[in-house]
């Protein structure tokens, strides 16, 4: 295996000779070069597989045999994942923010490469799913292991891994300040950092890599546009309340199918097959589904829809009309989520990133050019609401707002649309976010309190392992002892409260020497009064699964500072309210960096 001391050994040398924001600044343009080139090699990849097999090919008998290379994709993609990742694909930005709250910001060593292998499989051979989310969770492990095998902190380590996910954001769209805002928005919320100049440096060394290697027909990026004309707010503001509304189905049809594709959870090349099927049947119909689809975002941007109707099935059955190729635009901009829910769901590798841009060129198109059917004396610039509804749909699908805005600036190459932009991102952000508080990627994680979110008490509460609370080394009672036991524990070792178990450790209540007190003082015999006759019922019981945010709030209703532990009803120990609290004021000076 190939050594690297003979690297790593003059970074150490740095971090004891440099300063702590010196040296983080050093591993930013370490992180930022390192994932912007594992974002080339992954769109190379891509790049050249899909123009190789699905790019500018005649519409005749021949290029059906393409629509099977996805099915192709999503076997290999699972058995690869299978065979040499053990199952474990880590795929989806979700995780990574995961391994933020739950693993201290320790990202698996073969995310670092396995994401690139199977989303290069599964979008190289057309899965019509994005490439971005695998970057940006390559970037992560990249940049958490920089972290890990470096010796930082937690803290550090968090701002290396989300250095990471921006270089490669970046690096993919050949936009920095797309890069920082992601990181900042998905990644880093709630976290509290605030030392964000490795974030730029790292996401400018990501940017650098994809402008000098790549030639401009590769990168994600725009030019065809019309000046902004105020005239057009109103019509904005409804693009983007239709965006919003739009991004609610595209998460709803995306549970649904995730649903859907459980029933073959235990049978994984089964699932890929009827996947692949399933993909086959769409791009049959709607070739334009199949892969990335930037190319064809491209055309629309450019006004260039008749070609993309044209390379259809359909378009050799129907006639070219201009309401034949908006509403087959409109179409395809619906279904889009169901062939990259497909594949993903299907066992490829690949994110929503990339789909909802997709989504949001069609849906912009088709919005525009719907209202320029109507004849009005004012015609909208398509090029314009297309580009303008890609920020729109990825706002509310992913919850970034910021992101969408500055992606959309950046690759049109100026601010021109600006103002349509956070227009039509914040409408349809704040109609998704209404309806539900974390993107349809985070919700049941959020729920379960296993990601971090922007209520800080809750992420504080997520990062602290409950297992290292509870005392198990604390005397218990059986119903039937007496009081002269409970006397002899109490001589021994001054315990206050005890637990009341049978003999298969079952919790039947607990006592308190304060409620046998009056006993103890009195003329009673001790070895006739039985533990039973006093034992309680506690104010309430926790279950070894439950997440300290539930405990707290168990805590709080019950007024309670013990309370006992259990699991499947088997008394495991008591936890106390004040070492929780102690835990969490250490992590508030870690996560605040005092």
């Amino acid at each position: 295996m190939f050594n690297l001391k003979w690297i790593r050994k003059p970074i150490f040398w740095l971090k004891h000779k440099l300063s702590r924001n010196q040296f983080l600044i050093v591993a930013g343009v370490l992180v930022g070069l390192t994932a912007g080139m594992a974002s080339v090699i992954l769109k190379t990849i891509v790049h050249y597989l899909h123009r190789s097999f699905t790019i500018d090919l005649p519409y005749n008998s021949d290029r059906y045999l393409v629509y099977f290379l996805p099915l192709i994709g999503l076997v290999l993609s699972v058995f690869i994942t299978h065979q040499f990742f053990k199952g474990k694909d880590g795929r989806g930005i979700v995780n990574i923010l995961n391994d933020i709250a739950v693993r201290s910001s320790l990202v698996d060593k073969t995310k670092m490469y396995s994401q690139i292998i199977t989303s290069g499989i599964t979008v190289g051979l057309g899965g019509s799913a994005g490439l971005e989310s695998p970057i940006a969770v390559t970037g992560s492990a990249i940049g958490s292991n920089f972290g890990r095998i470096y010796g930082l902190n937690y803290k550090d380590r968090t701002l290396l891994l989300a250095a990471g996910a921006s270089a490669g954001i970046a690096g993919a769209f050949n936009a920095p300040v797309t890069g920082i805002m992601f990181a900042a928005e998905v990644l880093l919320a709630g976290i509290g950092i605030t030392e964000f100049i490795p974030l730029i440096i790292a996401s400018v060394c990501g940017a650098l890599c994809t402008k000098i290697i790549f030639n401009e027909n590769i990168l994600f990026h725009f030019k065809s546009l019309q000046h902004f004309n105020y005239w057009n707010v109103p019509f904005y503001v409804l693009l983007g309340i239709f965006c919003g509304l739009l991004s609610m189905y595209y998460a709803s049809m995306a549970l649904r199918i995730e649903h859907m594709f459980l029933r073959f959870k235990t049978q994984p090349y089964q699932r890929a097959l009827v996947g692949g099927l399933l993909l086959i049947g769409l791009y049959f119909l709607f070739p334009p589904l199949m892969g990335e689809g930037y190319e064809s975002v491209k055309k629309l941007a450019n006004d260039e829809a008749i070609s993309v109707f044209a390379s259809s099935w359909l378009g050799t059955k129907l006639p070219s009309s201009v309401l034949i190729i908006t509403l087959f635009i409109g179409i395809i901009g619906l279904i889009k989520v169901f062939a990259t829910s497909i594949t993903i769901f299907g066992g490829g590798n690949g994110g929503n990133f990339a789909p909802s841009l997709f989504v949001g060129a069609y849906v912009g198109y088709f919005f525009s050019s719907m209202f320029n059917l109507l004849g009005l004396e004012r015609q909208l610039p398509v090029s314009n609401f297309t580009l303008v509804g890609m920020a729109g749909i990825l706002s509310g699908v992913m919850y970034a707002p910021l992101t969408g805005i500055f992606l959309i600036a950046e690759v049109t190459g100026g601010y021109e649309l600006m103002i349509p932009l956070m227009i039509v991102s914040v409408s349809a952000y704040l109609i998704t976010r209404s309806v539900h508080k974390h993107s349809m990627d985070n919700r049941l994680m959020a729920e379960k309190g296993e990601i971090f979110t922007d209520d800080r008490d809750r992420n504080l509460l997520t990062s602290i392992k409950m297992a290292e609370f509870i005392d198990s080394s604390q005397e218990t009672l059986a119903p039937t002892d007496s009081l002269a036991d409970l006397i002899r524990i109490f001589r021994i070792n001054k315990q206050e409260r005890f637990a009341v178990i049978d003999d298969q450790q079952i919790l039947k209540g607990i006592i308190t020497f304060d409620m046998v007190r009056d006993d103890v003082f009195s003329n009673a015999q001790p070895e006739t009064v039985l533990i039973s006759d006093h034992m309680i019922s506690p104010a309430a019981v926790i279950n070894i699964n439950e997440s300290l945010p539930q405990i707290m709030n168990k805590f709080d209703s019950t007024k309670s500072w013990h309370l006992p532990v259990v699991e499947n009803k088997v008394f495991k120990g008591f936890i106390s309210k004040s070492a929780i609290l102690n835990s969490y004021r250490k992590q508030l000076i870690i996560h605040s960096g005092n």
